[in-house]
């Protein structure tokens, strides 16, 4: 049986910052059986996350060790892949059968056939929000939690700043550092976004970094007696001036660069000789290395979820089509909250 499968493609790639008129809606068919010569699963995809990493995707990349650009449209129709929740209607994989929820790596389209279905995770609690998987408990919550935990080794009373804070791991990470007794500061871009991280989310402090002429004396200001720990979402002049702010063997966790994605030129970093005079150690964060922890990272926060001890704020846009908006939203830092498409009804 084939029915019609809306898609979002993107129409070639992207210099500056996107726009809503780089991406177009396409319409074709799917078929809702796997090929018979298909290992795969047939998926109806219920939500689709929108994550900073997709604009790196959206650029022409020449090493491809690192990681792998997206095909634009303008190459072949197909569409932008990314986080998503989905159920299983077809499948040619032992380890999933119809029925089953998933979460992982999909297309932005309403029905994907995934050939690779080792990739996803098989959702076995739905006694919280199905959209909770694109976030808290899906590769955000991941990140948080090893970046956190496994890159930072955070000690109780230890100061914690944490850039991009209301993001949707900067959110995690700051609640994860009040849960181990640390002093935890965050930035946002918005005095909205300012007052939920205090007032919502439980930090002890955060500041407007627009608002900020020297982010050196701000990071002073907010944390006088030095950084232990850095959890790093946006990198530039931020990272430079918190290098200056460090305490010694301090620790950052390099998880993210949104700062950068959009030039043509990266800034550099100035202060990196204080990582030899301090002796901090810088850390990149790469998740799938931690998916290992997946059962491990469920029985910590589950609970925690449930007693109202974490917080955990989306903004969701309903339909396909509403996709390369929301996309552009969080891209712009005008989202609250981690920001969730709906495609389907569960």
């Amino acid at each position: 049986m084939e029915v019609s499968n809306k898609q979002v493609i993107y129409r070639d790639y992207i210099t500056g910052f996107p726009k809503e008129t780089d991406f177009v809606l396409n319409t074709t068919t799917i078929s809702l059986k796997v090929p018979d010569e298909s290992n795969g699963v047939l998926v109806k995809n219920l939500y689709l996350s929108c994550d900073p990493y997709m604009r790196i995707l959206m650029r022409k990349v020449q090493d491809n060790n690192i990681f792998t650009s997206y095909i634009p449209g303008s190459v072949t129709m197909q569409p932008i892949t990314g986080f998503g929740v989905a159920e299983v209607l077809d499948s040619k994989h032992p380890n999933f059968k119809e029925g089953d929820l998933v979460w992982g790596t999909t297309s932005w389209e309403e029905h994907s056939h995934i050939t690779n279905p080792e990739t996803l995770f098989k959702i076995e609690h739905t006694d919280v929000p199905l959209s909770y998987y694109t976030g808290i408990l899906g590769m955000p919550g991941m990140t948080a939690y090893a970046g956190f935990y496994e890159l930072c080794s955070p000690k109780k009373g230890e100061c914690v700043f944490i850039s991009s804070a209301f993001g949707a791991v900067g959110q995690l990470v700051g609640q994860f550092a009040k849960l181990t007794g640390c002093y935890v500061v965050g930035s946002a871009g918005s005095k909205e976004k300012v007052d939920l991280l205090k007032n919502k989310l439980g930090f002890d402090a955060a500041f407007n970094y627009k608002e900020e002429q020297d982010l050196e004396e701000a990071l002073k200001r907010f944390c006088p007696d030095g950084i232990d720990i850095y959890f790093d979402n946006v990198g530039g002049k931020m990272l430079d001036a918190v290098i200056l702010n460090m305490r010694p063997r301090g620790r950052i966790a390099a998880c993210g660069m949104v700062s950068q994605y959009n030039l043509e030129e990266p800034e550099g970093v100035k202060n990196l000789i204080q990582v030899i005079f301090k002796q901090i150690r810088i850390e990149g964060l790469s998740v799938f290395n931690y998916y290992y922890l997946y059962p491990k990272f469920l029985d910590m926060i589950r609970p925690h979820i449930k007693e109202g001890k974490i917080v955990y704020l989306e903004e969701i846009n309903e339909g396909l089509e509403s996709a390369p908006a929301a996309l552009i939203k969080l891209l712009s830092g005008c989202n609250v909250g981690k920001q969730v498409v709906v495609v389907a009804c569960e």
